[in-house]
């Protein structure tokens, strides 16, 4: 169990991260020096990570944002601080690796720190984190006994628009990850990118995955993946991440709320849901900005069908497909709950507070940011509210 730092240690990590975040070049110089002082000292280093270090700078970044916001929940920081380091073996990093991060975080924290005083006992606090961060990817990746990385084969490449595709894969041994979490992907027209997707149904023994992929505008590795894969190509896998799931032990019924793509670790939830008999009340709001965004409405329709206890509402926040909008029109089902109009968040804001549920959100960061200070605007209770993090 990771260490719980005092509250006058927590107090200064935040208050110091917080002065590094306050600056449009803080979070940059973060990750700049991090990086620059691991590499200077351990040269080697360098070859484990990708040419391109833009994305990685940022997802380092978001990782210690989030370490620093939950210091106060160790078993949350814990669980998500040894996904990762399990996660990290897909590029053959060993636990010896991370030992060797801590000084040059101190140093990196250092170096962005905007206030004009750096104290000792910031020394201090930063190396305690950075500490406890080492060694609780360092015991992961010793101690876990799953494969690195699994293989996979594609078995279906299904455009469903111009940009979104649904890939569907068998993996050469079942991977064990739990409905609602992702998974780091490496397709062979991208090598040695990395990019994380979520799984649209359960696991399964046959080994089978699905996956739904949105073309990102000057993305490297989705453009790949929606208009380059082929049936047969060999992709990689590495080990589960997230948490987000539906606490069965608590007696709140579920808001789910998805947009895009985004739908899929809530759609593989709700499909695992459908396999027991008892199960709380689930709405899941579906949204998107046209009405074709909203790809899966068919299948969602037919879970809420025969689970009386799913209730399905589609959202967009304009009336009419773009004109250049190509793919056959799809109806909305028969029987199916009105499509509602407007922002997701805003729509499903005016319905009340909804601080009787669990709520869970998935979409891109922006649709995230949104829709939770939508629903805090309504009086949704921050911590009932889940998402993964931001990266």
């Amino acid at each position: 169990m990771i260490r719980a730092l005092d509250e006058a240690t927590i107090a200064r990590l935040r208050a110091s991260f917080a002065s590094i975040r306050s600056t449009s070049h803080g979070p940059g110089l973060l990750s700049t020096h991090f990086y620059g002082t691991l590499f200077a000292e351990n040269p080697h280093y360098r070859s484990l990570f990708p040419a391109s270090m833009d994305r990685q700078g940022e997802r380092f970044f978001r990782a210690v944002e989030f370490a620093v916001t939950s210091l106060d929940d160790p078993e949350r920081l814990e669980s998500f601080l040894a996904q990762l380091g399990r996660d990290h073996r897909k590029f053959g990093v060993e636990g010896h690796h991370y030992r060797s991060i801590v000084n040059p975080l101190v140093i990196a924290a250092h170096r962005a720190f905007t206030e004009a005083i750096w104290t000792p006992s910031l020394t201090v606090a930063w190396r305690d984190l950075a500490s406890a961060i080492a060694e609780t990817m360092a015991d992961a990746a010793d101690n876990d006994d799953t494969p690195a990385v699994w293989g996979a084969t594609v078995v279906s490449h299904e455009r469903k628009l111009d940009d979104l595709a649904v890939v569907r894969l068998e993996c050469d041994t079942p991977i064990p990850y739990g409905a609602g979490q992702y998974l780091g992907v490496q397709v062979p027209q991208r090598p040695r990118m990395w990019r994380y997707l979520s799984p649209a149904i359960p696991t399964n023994p046959d080994g089978q995955l699905e996956f739904h992929v949105r073309r990102v505008s000057g993305g490297w590795v989705s453009p790949g993946i929606v208009s380059e894969t082929q049936v047969g190509d060999r992709w990689l896998l590495s080990s589960p991440l997230g948490g987000l799931e539906v606490d069965r032990s608590s007696d709140r019924d579920v808001l789910m709320i998805g947009s895009g793509t985004g739908i899929a670790p809530l759609r593989a939830q709700i499909m695992e849901m459908a396999m027991r008999s008892q199960n709380p009340r689930v709405h899941f709001f579906v949204g998107g900005r046209f009405p074709c965004d909203l790809y899966d409405l068919e299948t969602l329709w037919q879970l809420s069908l025969s689970n009386p206890w799913l209730t399905v509402v589609p959202v967009s926040e304009e009336n009419e497909n773009p004109w250049w909008h190509t793919a056959q029109e799809a109806q909305p089902p028969s029987g199916m709950h009105q499509r509602l109009r407007g922002p997701l968040g805003k729509v499903v804001a005016q319905f009340g507070s909804w601080a009787d549920r669990q709520i869970q959100i998935s979409g891109s960061p922006a649709m995230i940011k949104t829709t939770v200070y939508s629903l805090q605007g309504g009086g949704t209770p921050l911590d009932i509210i889940s998402h993964d993090p931001l990266v």
